[in-house]
């Protein structure tokens, strides 16, 4: 017998989920039929790849090995099947965007994209950073755009535009800050006036590295999962929290009393970059993408000129 994809991918759901309940779930089929497959698959590797045991469930030395193996096969078999589709002129994308980012320039992305090619099919993730880059990694994505990511060898980034920071609050917190000299530097933000996205979030982690702060010392953790949530707190008079640009113009419309400030220069801000596999051949589609990405946030940014002027 020879080892198969199917056996990798349930593999791989077991490896996720700890469970044969769930990972059966996760690809669909019964547990019965799984667990044969992992059987099968111990057999003709010769070795034990799972530790069992009446309530857990955890990977052997050998089985943590065969499942690093397991990602990059089953993550280029479906690059094979991302190029096959894009020879036959398919030209499905699966991408994958951040949360802060997502909501602002996804509809004038996707209207290009569609302008651009209408049979083009689209498939789009919302989520946090970590779950981003597993997904490309695995081949589940073909892109990701993210901000500010570390440096990979597996991976490459492409910057797309820079996209600054304002301070948002409630007109009265706002005008408070001009006493202090150092009020419009990201250090010199009262720490407990702070409200920021719950953890995981990369724009809170942002915030708080360009503050030179730790969460403990913010005034409050909400564990808000969106800006509009925050900017409806803070334009109440709650607190302050950090907006990004392409975010002015969508945040004013939901919270009309929310005000906002520029920071003095150098302005904090965020590199958005499109980030794809190394192994990923430099495919039209991508220059497109980064294309119509581009150019959606330079609307967005000249908006946000315009309702936040820069000092």
């Amino acid at each position: 017998m020879k080892i198969t994809l199917r056996q990798l991918s349930y593999f791989r759901a077991l490896a996720e989920t700890r469970s044969f309940g769930r990972a059966a779930a996760m690809v669909n089929v019964s547990q019965p039929a799984l667990s044969m497959q992992i059987k099968e698959l111990e057999a003709i590797l010769g070795t034990t790849l799972v530790e069992r045991s009446p309530r857990d469930l955890r990977l052997t030395r050998e089985g943590r090995s065969v499942l690093d193996r397991a990602n990059r096969i089953l993550a280029e078999a479906m690059e094979l099947e991302a190029d096959a589709r894009n020879a036959r002129g398919l030209g499905e994308l699966n991408i994958g965007m951040i949360p802060t980012v997502a909501p602002y320039l996804l509809p004038g992305t996707l209207a290009a994209l569609r302008a651009a090619d209408i049979t083009r099919d689209l498939r789009l993730r919302e989520a946090q950073t970590a779950d981003l880059l597993d997904g490309l990694r695995e081949g589940r994505l073909d892109a990701v755009i993210i901000a500010d990511p570390a440096p990979a060898p597996d991976l490459i980034a492409q910057p797309l535009f820079t996209d600054h920071f304002v301070l948002a609050g409630s007109r009265s917190r706002l005008n408070a800050l001009s006493t202090s000299p150092e009020a419009l530097r990201p250090v010199g933000l009262p720490p407990d006036q702070l409200l920021l996205l719950d953890e995981g979030h990369c724009l809170a982690d942002q915030a708080l590295e360009v503050c030179a702060l730790d969460r403990r010392q913010t005034r409050l953790d909400l564990g808000a999962s969106s800006l509009s949530t925050l900017c409806g707190l803070v334009a109440q008079g709650f607190g302050l929290t950090f907006l990004p640009e392409i975010a002015l113009a969508t945040e004013t419309r939901g919270s009309p009393s929310l005000a906002l400030r520029r920071f003095d220069a150098p302005e904090p801000a965020r590199q958005i970059t499109l980030v794809r596999r190394a192994g990923t051949a430099q495919a039209g589609w991508c220059s497109e993408l980064a294309g119509h990405i581009e150019q959606a946030a330079a609307l967005l940014v000249a908006q946000a000129a315009k309702i936040a002027p820069p000092a």
